[in-house]
């Protein structure tokens, strides 16, 4: 569900993204009821959703699975290889990358935590006006973003290291800014002679005050609102779900 930053391949290579895949499908499975009863009204009259950051379409498959119709994009070449290898069904699954490229016209635009990879809050505000501008009147967006106390309720956590039969990932965490937040992963990939493959990544985030996200996107004639969930799942301190409809 993340891409890498303004068309930077540096971030979710090819171990990291199987490594998520794998592992890291808990967040899809918690948050797709709630949006795909937020997506219902696009499903009864056959819409396009278009998905940004889609990763190896943890999500993707749930939306595809519940009868939509879905352009499932991101920026990391590695996940979308993935995605095309595990969800059949989907319009297209292919390369996008905010701000600078256009969105498809579409009746519902999700978003993953994908905003956050952006270099600078002008740039999330870019890729925000990108996606408000793609949505056809009466169309639904559905994203999260990770807010400034995300960084805040992280600093000093300790590293943390996840185990599997055939992969192991490290990450370091470290909030150099108030609105910045860094992890650093190591992977280990079992290969088939045995051997592991280590390849190291370093995830910048930028972090926004999500309460100003509804006054934006009304400039661009979409109503939104800021909520802790989709629907009945919690999220992790600092994901908020901001939810709107265009006008029309």
């Amino acid at each position: 569900m993340e891409p890498g930053r303004r068309g930077d391949a540096s971030y979710y290579r090819e171990d990291l993204a199987l490594v998520h895949r794998l592992g890291f499908g808990f967040h899809a499975e918690a948050c797709a009821p709630g949006i795909l009863r937020i997506l219902e009204p696009v499903r009864r009259r056959h819409g396009l959703v278009v998905e940004i950051g889609c990763g190896s379409g943890l999500l993707t498959a749930y939306l595809v699975a519940a009868g939509l119709r879905v352009v499932a994009t991101d920026a990391s070449e590695a996940t979308l290889r993935l995605a095309r290898s595990h969800v059949s069904g989907a319009a297209d699954i292919r390369p996008l990358t905010l701000p600078l490229d256009p969105v498809p016209a579409a009746d519902a635009v999700g978003v993953g935590h994908a905003l956050n990879y952006l270099d600078e809050e002008q740039q999330v505000e870019e890729a925000l006006v990108v996606i408000a501008t793609s949505l056809l009147p009466g169309g639904i967006m559905a994203i999260d973003l990770c807010d400034l106390r995300w960084a805040a309720s992280r600093v000093n956590q300790p590293p943390r290291i996840w185990r599997a039969d055939d992969w192991v990932l490290m990450t370091e965490f470290s909030v150099p800014a108030p609105n910045r937040h860094v992890r650093v992963m190591t992977t280990f990939v079992r290969q088939d002679d045995g051997s592991w493959r280590r390849d190291d990544e370093r995830h910048d985030n930028v972090l926004i005050d999500t309460a100003r996200v509804p006054a934006l996107l009304e400039r661009h004639g979409v109503a939104a609102t800021v909520s802790r969930s989709f629907g009945d799942e919690e999220l992790p301190p600092g994901l908020m779900a901001i939810v709107g409809r265009k006008a029309g």
